[in-house]
Parts: C-alpha cells; structure tokens; sequence
C-alpha cells in the first residue's frame, strides 16, 4: 500500500504541473482562439530561465523562488510581445495562419535557445530547504514534489478568483463567451488578447522554471509538454480550467500507474484515453459545444477552373519538371524527389483542410504507414517494388478509413486532436514492434531495382505516379464530390437539409487523402532506402500543415507551391548555416506576415485584379 500511495502522490506532483501548462494553453484558446504551438516554447524558455537565474540567485529559499517568479513574469513578457508584434497582425488573416506563425517561433525559439545555453542537459540545483524527503509508510517521497502537490489547488484557486471576482476576469469570460457581443460593448480586444497571452505564457514560464530541480533542462522539453498540454486541454474541454484541472489529475495517475499495469503501451495510454473521452464525451469531460470549430478552414472565394491558357499550366509545368535530369545533376534530383514526394503530402492534406475544412494533426501516419507498407513487402516478403509502391497507398486508405470513422464525428480542435491520437497510437506501435518494425531502429536496404536504382529513372517515376495523383485529387476538387465537401465546410446545417450526408463524405475524402499520403509514404521510402518511426511523428504532421499553410489553403496549387518553398528553404538553410531553424522560423514569419493567404494565394490575387484591370 505504501508503493501505491507513493506512486499516486508522484502522479499528482505530475498532474500539478501539467495542469500550469495546460491551464495557460486553455486560457489563450478560449479568448483568442489562437492554436498555439508556442506555448512548449515558453515552457522551456521557463525552464532555461529558471536554470539560469536559481544557479545565481537560487542558494536561500528567497532567492530560488524570487528566480522562478521572475522566470515566469520574463516569459509571459515574451508572450505578450508576441501578441503585440506578430498575432495582432494576423487576427484578420484565416485562423490557421496564427497557427503557422507560432510554429515559426517555435524554430526561432528553438535555435535561440541552443546558442544562448548550448545543446547539453542542464541540471539544476535543489531547491533549499525542500532537498530532502519525507517517510511517507515506510517509502521516501520527495518534500518538493509535495510542494508541487499543493501549488496545483493554488493555482487554480487563484485563477477562479481571478476570472470570476475581478473586472478584467468578467471581461475574459465575456470574451469567451461571445466576443463580437463583448467587443460591441466596448471591450478593446487588442489590449485583452496581449494581457491574456501574458497570463498563458506567464504560466507556461512557471511551469517550466518549476522543473529546474525535478529533471534536466533540454531542447526537447517543448514538443513533448505542449502535445500533453493540448491532451489536457481537450480532454477537459476547451477554455475550461476545472475541466483541465480534472484531465491533469486523471492524466498523472495515468502516467503513474499506467507503466505499472500496462508497460507495453506507456507511450501511448495518453492518446487512448483521449481517443475514448472523446468518442463519449465529444466536447471533453466540462466542455460545450461550440458555433463554429475554431480551426476550421475559412470560407474563400469558390475555386474555378482555370480557362484559357492557364489551364494548361499544370502540364507544361510536368513537362519542364520532365525535362530537369537532362540538364541537372544528381543532388538536384535527389532533391526535387523529395521536393514531389512531399507535394503530394501536402496535397493529401490540402484536401482536407482547404475543400473539407478539417485539421488533422496526425496526417504522418497515412504518410508512415504507406512507407511501412512499402518496406515491409520488400524487407520480409521480397516482393517488387511495383507490388510494394501498390499496396502502399492501399494500407494507408484502409487505416485512413478505419480512423476516419471516429474523426469525422467531431469537428474543430477536437477532430484534430482525435486524429492525432490515432497518429500517435500507430507511431507507438511501430516504434515498439520490434519483431517487424524493427522498432527505433527502422528497416534498412528498401532500395529501388536496377531499372529505377538511377537518379533520373527513379526521379521521372516519382513525377509519374505524384503527378498521376496530384491531378486525381484536383479531378476530385471539381468533381460533384468536391463541391459537397465544400459545401459541408461552408455550411454543414445547409448541407444537410438539402440531402447532403456531409459525415459520409468527409469520411471519404479522409480516406482517399490517406491513400494519397500513403503513396507519397512509398515513394519515400525506396527514395531513402529506409524508413524509421520518425516518419509518424508529430514533427512531420506539422511539417505538412505547414506547406499547405504556407502556400495557401484557398488554392489547389498551394500545397504544391508550399512543399516546393517549405522543403527548398529548410534544404538551403541546413547546407549553410547551423542555426538553419532560426534561418527557416524568421522567412515563415516574414511569409505570413507579407502574404496572409499564402504564396499561391498572393499570387493568385494579383493575377485576378491584373486581368481585372
């Protein structure tokens, strides 16, 4: 009983500090409706600034805590800084644009922070008089931990006094709750927003300066904390701090009894018992229902095929793209492979978000399963690579289909972060399969045969089969079925009353975007010669996300203007500079900043207001 007691205690020390993440995190989404990645970011700035300041200041009780105070009130500084010179420019841009601008300071962050404190673990000091521990039956518990434990009910106290007997708190629940009513009644938005960024990213910084005696400090700490901290806030419900504080305490007796009663499945309990609130409770354990999902793709013009001589633009394009190999070297090809295959991922998920306005943060599986699929008939089965690059896209589709199943019956940053768990749910899989997967180790040797191992043989059947699926996919976008998706993205309720099954539909095309994925999945592969878990993972979902951000989710040549700029930018930066992230963060700053619609879409609006005119 003494071990149970202890490990629920350590779940509860665990629970306190996601709950000061997650509570910042449901703050700023419930005001501003901003998806903000950068919230890890400011955890781990915390922590870096925590280290920093206790090795100073942090020998007295007095001074450790002064140093983790003034740790927070610097990053939530930088959060509202943030706000004032960067989101302020964008709340009149497509909501996921703000989502593609944090994420660009999230790279800057990043490098900033390993040229200010390096790339090693930094290990902090304990903090004064809390070093020792406590007998708790007979087991040693650690006294800061116990802190912990009570600064979470602290916390939340504070916050309930805050929001519910202060004039500014009535104001942020007013806002919350309807902010074109609370801006029509005076309420100045913009001043709002900053202090709401200051109060999230002042938490997310007191978190982070909080575990300067618990683990080391790293560069990892960001990615890792904010993917809680977005399981925490949905499975309480969206802008609810109780319903966070309740998903803290159940996620942190997860984590802590979870390696105990099932370690083969530890890295992905988080994401299944998300998976299963949400397929209960739809709006999380305290959420409600929203009007409109937050990170819906916003309405644009509708798309129109083009007529004239543009519309042979897509095949004179194929043709120069044909013709690279007879005058470019190998490393030119090796590159405009790849720059193909993830256009194709990008279009995959283009048609979500642009003709189905569905978010998923989880598109690497489609993506990995497909490279999987591909190396795995080659690795155990021997079959040929024709049979390996058919099946890829047929197994992406089938657990695209499978998953989708669950997604579509819910919308906004729900559907998202649903999606998202069952991405995280095949990664674990993969990583922990040794027996086939080869787990972290990958599979090795998925080489093309001698009649497409050549760079030019193996670049023009890559541009054969991704331009072969890029134009089903814009046949689709004209088809009667794009139409619908559209339809049911503009306006499900209209949809439906005249006839339209919009869950059908979007169920559909998430299983024909997975196929699609899936095949850019097999092409990589035998373009690599190996695959490894890393494909699943968060990092490349976001790194699709972004390409089709970044070209402009209101075109169907974006996605493929964006992967071709995305993929060229982080090729260039990484061949000249170390700080190639810092280097990638700022242009996507500069690039949502000068065009809030997207590369394509700038380009798109200048053309139709220069035959306009």
């Amino acid at each position: 009983m003494s071990f149970y007691l202890v490990q629920f205690l350590s779940g509860l020390a665990t629970a306190a500090t996601l709950f000061l993440v997650s509570s910042g995190l449901t703050i700023v989404f419930g005001v501003t409706r901003i998806v903000n990645f950068a919230h890890g970011s400011f955890y781990m700035l915390g922590a870096y600034l925590g280290w920093t300041l206790v090795e100073r200041w942090g020998g007295t009780p007095l001074g450790f805590w002064g140093a983790v105070a003034a740790a927070s009130l610097a990053v939530g500084l930088l959060g509202a800084l943030m706000e004032v010179g960067l989101l302020r420019r964008l709340y009149r841009s497509p909501e996921l644009f703000q989502l593609l601008a944090t994420f660009g300071v999230v790279l800057v962050v990043q490098d900033a922070a390993s040229w200010i404190w390096g790339s090693e673990d930094l290990l902090g000091r304990r903090a004064p008089g809390l070093r020792g521990s406590v007998d708790i039956l007979d087991q040693p518990f650690p006294l800061y931990d116990l802190v912990l434990i009570g600064l979470g009910p602290l916390v939340l106290g504070l916050l309930w006094l805050l929001f519910n007997r202060t004039r500014w708190g009535t104001l942020v629940r007013a806002a919350t709750q309807d902010r074109d009513m609370a801006s029509a009644l005076g309420v100045d938005p913009a001043r709002l927003f900053t202090g709401v960024l200051f109060l999230g990213s002042a938490l997310a910084g007191l978190g982070g300066a909080l575990q300067v005696p618990r683990e080391a400090v790293n560069l990892h700490m960001d990615m890792a904390i904010v993917v809680e901290a977005f399981v925490v806030v949905v499975v309480g419900g969206m802008g609810s701090l109780t319903g966070a504080f309740i998903a803290s305490l159940l996620i942190g007796q997860l984590q802590a009894f979870g390696i105990l009663v099932f370690p083969q499945i530890t890295l992905v309990l988080v994401f299944l018992f998300m998976a299963v609130v949400l397929v209960i409770r739809p709006y999380g354990l305290l959420g409600r229902a929203e009007d409109a999902p937050p990170t819906a793709a916003s309405p644009g013009p509708p798309l129109i095929a083009a007529t004239g001589v543009a519309r042979w633009a897509p095949a004179l394009l194929l043709a120069l793209l044909a013709a690279v190999p007879l005058v470019a070297g190998d490393y030119a090809l090796i590159v405009l492979t790849e720059v193909v295959i993830l256009a194709l991922l990008a279009a995959s998920l283009h048609l979500l978000i642009g003709l189905g306005g569905l978010v998923s943060f989880g598109h690497a599986a489609y993506f990995g399963l497909g490279a999987y699929g591909a190396a795995l008939l080659v690795k155990h089965f021997a079959a040929p690579m024709p049979m390996a690059l058919a099946a890829a896209p047929l197994l992406a589709g089938l657990g695209a289909l499978a998953a989708g199943w669950f997604c579509v019956r819910r919308s906004g940053l729900y559907f998202a972060m649903l999606t998202l768990a069952f991405a995280q749910i095949v990664w674990s899989v993969t990583f922990q399969w040794y027996g086939v997967t080869g787990g972290d180790n990958g599979i090795l040797g998925v080489w093309p045969p001698d009649w497409a191992a050549g760079k030019a043989a193996y670049y023009w059947l890559t541009l054969a089969l991704a331009g072969g699926a890029l134009l089903l996919l814009r046949r689709a976008a004209f088809a009667p079925f794009g139409y619908t998706l559209r339809a049911g993205r503009d306006s499900a309720l209209r949809a439906e009353s005249v006839g339209i099954d919009v869950r059908r539909h979007q169920w559909l095309s998430f299983a024909l975007a997975g196929s699609a994925a899936g095949l850019a999945g097999g092409l990589y592969a035998f373009a690599k010669g190996s695959v490894f878990p890393t494909l699943m993972a968060v990092p490349v979902s976001v790194d699709a996300l972004v390409m089709v951000l970044m070209g402009g989710i209101q075109t169907l040549s974006g996605p493929v203007a964006g992967a071709a700029l995305f993929h060229l930018l982080e090729t260039e930066a990484m061949s000249r500079t170390d700080w190639w992230r810092l280097v990638l963060g700022a242009v996507i700053l500069v690039l949502v900043l000068a065009f809030p619609k997207g590369v394509a879409g700038f380009v798109r609006d200048l053309w139709t207001r220069g035959r306009d005119s």
